[in-house]
């Protein structure tokens, strides 16, 4: 695993240790503890690791062809030696031991192979360090897109009993004489839809559990909510620019598309190489039979001869210079140009789309802050408007369907609120992967502000508008 990843990873484990109580309800879980359950069971990442050290033998793969190789051998022979005149026939068996070394002293193209491989690994590296900073924001989009279907769900239950209040008090009006058919259907209908959109909510929070399931692997009855007091921050430092060029700098995918131009440069020397001389060392050492070495034994064919074992060794150099093959080195030379080419365009435009990312999800996050104060303040002036409405009906200045219309935009601007919290939390960490800075102990930090008795139904709400909705 990259050194980078590792102590992040290291890290967090460590703070996991000094808070075990974090992964101590498995059935009602935080965010940590989907994590680390993510970390353990997600298959995609598991792949990505073995891809990892996979591509991470290249290098001694490709180191191997600058050192020495040492091979040993035997070799069994037997020879028959037949004369016609006189009518004579021998056969003799020998044994040949040998053993050859060749040490490469001039092989630029395979000292390039070396470091193309280092720089594939390097992009590998970087390739598994973004997959897992991927299932860090991964883990962060599920888990909170669940708690915003609690809260969603939360809302569309308190909207259609609210609403169903409402279709009472027309009916009861209605008996008295205090209002008419109208307001009774038109509460139905507002009744009617609000128990739709609550069936809609509870099927998107089984989605949303489904998600954290095939995630980790594990069913979870509910997990902690996160407190209205989480502090919705502009960024630090609040400057695009500084984001822009901290990612430049760090954004890991980028980084990554670096040593793969790295690696393309140094593929296309390695093929130019291949016009040029090599040079090995070469030393070779032989035992065995004269007979192998053309030494002749004693025969009835001659007295002159040798009949013991014969020893040899040879040490030299080997030059060679490629003239022509073809085309083939030069057609791969120009093949490894245009994927240089190609690789150096591809970083450009992932620099590019960095940049445009990042200034992006800077004002997304301002945005964001702006939203959720907004929204708070929304809330407020919805429940004042409610207040106003059913005063006004009770006064004859307002009817049922303004009270309908009031307790709509108050349930929205509810949801609007919470869909802003959790927007401010994602877009944040997409920034902080943006900008390469996105960790684990990110997590830890927002873990801080998960509370393990959060209700969805009384905590969808800021602690300043639940009792006014709920009365």
């Amino acid at each position: 695993m990259p050194l980078r990843t590792t102590l992040l990873h290291a890290t967090f484990l460590s703070s996991l240790s000094v808070c075990p109580a974090l992964l101590a309800d498995p059935q009602r879980a935080d965010l940590l503890a989907v994590y680390q359950q993510a970390l353990d069971q997600d298959a995609r990442l598991s792949a990505a690791r073995h891809e990892f050290q996979a591509l991470s033998e290249r290098v001694p793969q490709a180191r191997a062809g600058l050192l020495p190789t040492l091979n040993a051998g035997a070799t069994f022979e037997s020879t028959r030696l037949q004369r016609d005149e006189p009518a004579l026939t021998r056969t003799r068996s020998g044994m040949v031991y040998q053993a050859n070394l060749n040490q490469p002293l001039l092989r630029l193209d395979r000292w390039y192979a070396l470091k193309a491989a280092e720089a594939g690994t390097a992009q590998a590296g970087l390739d598994l360090a973004t997959k897992e900073q991927a299932l860090i924001l991964q883990t962060a989009e599920a888990y909170f897109d669940t708690l915003r279907a609690l809260d969603a769900l939360a809302a569309a239950k308190a909207e259609a009993k609210a609403l169903k209040r409402q279709q009472e008090q027309a009916q009861g009006r209605l008996a008295n004489g205090a209002s008419s058919i109208t307001d009774v259907l038109d509460a139905q209908a507002a009744y009617d839809n609000a128990s739709a959109n609550r069936q809609l909510a509870q099927r998107k929070v089984d989605d949303a559990f489904e998600a954290l399931y095939r995630l980790t692997r594990q069913d979870y009855a509910q997990i902690a909510g996160i407190a209205h007091q989480l502090p919705v921050q502009a960024p630090v430092p609040n400057d695009a620019s500084t984001w822009v060029e901290q990612a430049v700098q760090g954004n890991l995918a980028l980084l990554a598309s670096g040593h793969a131009v790295d690696a393309a440069a140094q593929a296309n020397r390695q093929r130019k190489a291949g016009h040029a001389p090599t040079l090995d060392a070469v030393a070779s050492y032989r035992k065995g039979d004269n007979d192998r070495f053309g030494y002749s034994n004693p025969t009835d064919f001659g007295r002159n001869g040798y009949r013991d074992d014969i020893a040899q060794g040879t040490l030299g150099l080997e030059l060679n210079i490629p003239l022509y093959a073809g085309g083939l080195t030069s057609s791969q030379a120009r093949e490894a140009g245009e994927r240089l080419a190609q690789s150096e365009d591809e970083h450009e435009d992932r620099r590019r789309e960095v940049v445009l990312q990042t200034r992006n999800l800077h004002r997304a996050v301002n945005a964001d802050v702006e939203q959720v104060q907004a929204r708070q303040q929304s809330i407020r002036s919805s429940q004042a408007s409610l207040k106003a409405n059913q005063v006004g009906r009770a006064l004859g200045s307002r009817n049922t369907a303004d009270v309908l219309n009031a307790e709509r935009q108050l349930y929205r601007a509810v949801r609007e609120y919470n869909d802003a919290r959790y927007d401010y939390i994602i877009d944040s960490l997409k920034l902080k992967q943006a900008a390469g800075s996105l960790a684990p102990q990110d997590l830890l930090e927002l873990s801080h502000y998960l509370s393990r008795d959060y209700d969805p139904d009384r905590d969808f709400l800021p602690p300043e508008a639940r009792q006014p909705i709920a009365s």
